[in-house]
């Protein structure tokens, strides 16, 4: 028996991943799962466990590098209506894990719900931005968590709190489980204040940073205590640095650029070498920020 049997409508054998990243780069998924709702999503963990399966969780592809032979195990990609409903009840939004955060954070605004504006610019699902506690100079996205709700490997649903979510730099605390839900708390106020905050922020960050029309996946590096990832692989003299046909880019030196023909070991190759140089020069040893299967 295979270990979808029953499951055949949501599965997908040797599905192509590049077409679900920002790199378009990467192999396949030995298996694409798409499950409708929770319930499903719960028998795919138990599966996966029970089949003793890697498995990993596919959001918008924002932040993640798929090696060029893929993933041998199961991607589960929370997509579709039940995964993107979003519900509004001021000063609280109910956001599923599917939601696409920028168009989360313009429909609060819209409805005159600040505070999200200080995000502008952050791609990504909901699920994703939680997990990675993801933001920049104006905050996090756990300034506004009120509370998160999981899914276990186990299958069981848990609520927690956002005291308990250990939220810290780039990062929050899953226990192995799946951000399947999140209700934020935000403030009425000035909505066409807040939505010409938005628009500085956001053409503050663009100015700065590689187009979105670039193939990337945002910022490689989490910025050192007390400094900043870009400006020391700057000072390294690496900005303009190819690979093949990936280029650490020549606007931030912390976003690595993919051009048409490029492979995820280009840049791989030069997550490495970006590495080893800021490490020469500084003794800094740079962490990822990046997701890399």
């Amino acid at each position: 028996m295979s270990w979808c049997s029953g499951l055949e409508a949501i599965c997908q054998a040797d599905v192509p991943l590049r077409d679900h990243t920002w790199y378009g780069l990467g192999g396949p998924a030995a298996w694409l799962v798409s499950p409708r709702d929770e319930s499903e999503l719960a028998t795919v963990l138990a599966r996966c466990t029970t089949e003793k399966m890697q498995w990993r969780i596919l959001g918008h592809g924002a932040n993640l590098l798929v090696p060029d032979d893929g993933f041998q195990g199961v991607v589960i990609r929370l997509a579709g209506e039940v995964w993107e409903r979003v519900a509004f009840r001021p000063p609280l939004v109910e956001a599923a894990a599917g939601m696409d955060f920028p168009k989360l954070v313009k429909h609060s605004l819209e409805r005159g719900l600040v505070g999200l504006e200080n995000l502008a610019g952050i791609p990504g699902s909901v699920g994703g931005v939680i997990r990675q506690n993801a933001g920049g100079r104006y905050g996090t996205i756990a300034d506004y968590v009120r509370q998160v709700r999981l899914l276990g490997a186990d299958g069981e649903v848990q609520v927690r709190a956002a005291t308990e979510m250990a939220f810290a730099y780039r990062s929050s605390q899953l226990d192995g489980g799946v951000v399947v839900a999140a209700t934020l708390e935000l403030q009425t106020g000035d909505s066409t204040a807040a939505l010409e905050r938005h628009r500085t922020i956001w053409s503050e960050k663009y100015a700065s940073q590689p187009p979105v029309s670039a193939r990337s996946a945002g910022c490689i590096f989490k910025n050192p205590p007390g400094g900043a990832a870009g400006r020391l692989i700057d000072e390294a003299g690496l900005k303009g640095q190819r690979c093949g046909a990936a280029e650490i880019s020549t606007k931030h030196a912390n976003f690595i650029v993919a051009h048409p023909g490029a492979t995820t070991r280009n840049v791989l190759d030069l997550i490495t070498l970006a590495k080893e140089r800021v490490f020469e020069r500084t003794g800094v040893q740079l962490e990822l920020e990046v997701e890399v299967w």
